[in-house]
């Protein structure tokens, strides 16, 4: 055992371990998404599903599901602790993602892939472990550096779910996502350890909720950011949905999404991997808002391209990746920044942040997905109005000042040197 100040961690998890087991909890959220994406034709076929914009919500009723599951996860990680909550989510999602595969029809798949997000709502956990131990710029390096093990997921999972169907039916997804959730949860079981010290573990009184989510609301940064990411992960969510139909009515080569997204994906994860070389250097304001700009241009001009109907394959790549590229520095620094304050109430925080930010923008991206009408205008502005709204927000955080110069929040150092 090692131990430094108050906290007591066990010597075998190194820091590296740690950031790619804590990048796996989170890929866990990720790959149920990402590898379905080829399957979704199959699934609108085999169910009777005729209207092919309907397919869309085998993606949202699962964001919604993480969404409105992370309101209790974090809350419950905050009374027993990080690594039990943990397990028991884990566990319930390798159950639920059984019970969708071995769905009779539509609906039937729709509610249990929502109760397979409600239980993969408790990889929101993994944000309160981080920020147990890390703070300010130090966190969202740590953020970054899990991102870019995370962001690998959609890079390989659409291909991955390609070569499952080549073989096998769609259902059989579901059993991948059952064999990757349990070689997480034997992970977790044997390798982390208790991050949360007994001193900060809450009561779930009314009063501690009500007080922890007041403080939520009141923080300027918690709530503008959280709005934020909200309209960024919107924008994602709805790009996510509408690929496999813009790659067989608009481009009509749908064969080659798998390949599309992953260069898309490859920038985001790119960026992170650059955010956290230099967020420590020039801090998370300077970076996302400077890339929050340039995702308003990108995005403005792929409206203008889409508008004008001169869309082609390569320009859709180019403006994209580069969009995304642009949420690869944005959405670990908003969602840093968001946490900052949030120390001492970080289950709790992450609950109601990540069911503001998911829930949110799980309908940004319904309203974006259901416009599509064989054109990828909607994609693209849909995406601008985020951007120009987030805008607003930051403004609104920032007291009307972009690049504000800001007083760093101290890590716990103790904390963060216990994982070596």
């Amino acid at each position: 055992m090692h131990t430094k100040g108050s906290r007591v961690l066990p010597r075998a998890i190194g820091f590296r371990e740690f950031l790619v087991l804590t990048a796996a909890v989170m890929a866990c959220q990720a790959i149920a998404v990402d590898t379905m994406l080829p399957a979704l034709p199959a699934i609108a076929h085999d169910l009777g599903v005729t209207d092919a914009n309907s397919a869309q919500w085998v993606i949202t009723t699962y964001i919604a599901g993480v969404g409105l599951g992370q309101l209790f996860w974090g809350m419950l990680s905050d009374r027993f602790g990080r690594r039990r909550v943990l397990l028991i989510g884990l566990t319930l999602y390798v159950i639920a993602a059984a019970a969708v595969g071995m769905a009779g029809d539509f609906e039937a798949l729709l509610a249990w892939r929502f109760a397979h997000g409600i239980a993969a709502a408790s990889m929101v956990i993994s944000r309160s472990i981080i920020r147990d131990l890390y703070g300010g710029r130090q966190m969202a390096r740590v953020m970054s550096l899990t991102f870019i093990v995370f962001i690998m997921v959609p890079i390989i999972a659409p291909s991955i779910g390609q070569m499952v169907l080549l073989v096998a039916p769609w259902r059989a997804l579901f059993h991948v996502f059952c064999a990757f959730a349990a070689a997480v949860l034997l992970w977790v079981y044997f390798r982390l350890p208790e991050t949360l010290h007994p001193e900060y573990r809450m009561t779930l009184t009314v009063g501690h909720v009500v007080g922890a989510a007041g403080k939520v609301a009141s923080d300027r940064a918690s709530l503008w950011y959280t709005l934020c990411v909200a309209l960024m992960f919107g924008s994602i969510i709805g790009y996510v949905g509408m690929m496999p139909q813009i790659f067989a009515a608009v481009f009509h080569r749908p064969t080659l999404m798998p390949s599309a997204f992953a260069m898309c994906a490859a920038s985001m994860g790119a960026a992170s991997f650059l955010n956290s070389r230099v967020v420590e250097r020039f801090g998370m304001r300077m970076i996302s808002q400077a890339g929050l700009l340039v995702f308003i241009v990108m995005t403005g001009i792929h409206v203008l391209v889409a508008g004008l109907g001169a869309e082609t394959l390569w320009t859709f790549i180019v403006l994209q990746g580069a969009t995304m590229g642009c949420l690869g520095l944005i959405m670990a620094n908003f969602g840093a920044m968001a946490m900052e304050q949030m120390g001492p109430v970080a289950g709790i925080a992450a609950s109601l942040q990540g069911c503001i930010g998911t829930c949110g923008g799980a309908l940004i991206a319904a309203l974006i997905g259901q416009q599509f009408s064989g054109s990828t205008l909607p994609l693209a502005l849909g995406a601008l109005l985020c951007g120009l709204a987030s805008l607003g927000f930051v403004l609104l955080a920032e007291g009307g000042r972009l690049f504000r110069p800001h007083q760093l929040v101290p890590g716990d150092a103790s904390a963060a040197s216990a994982i070596h």
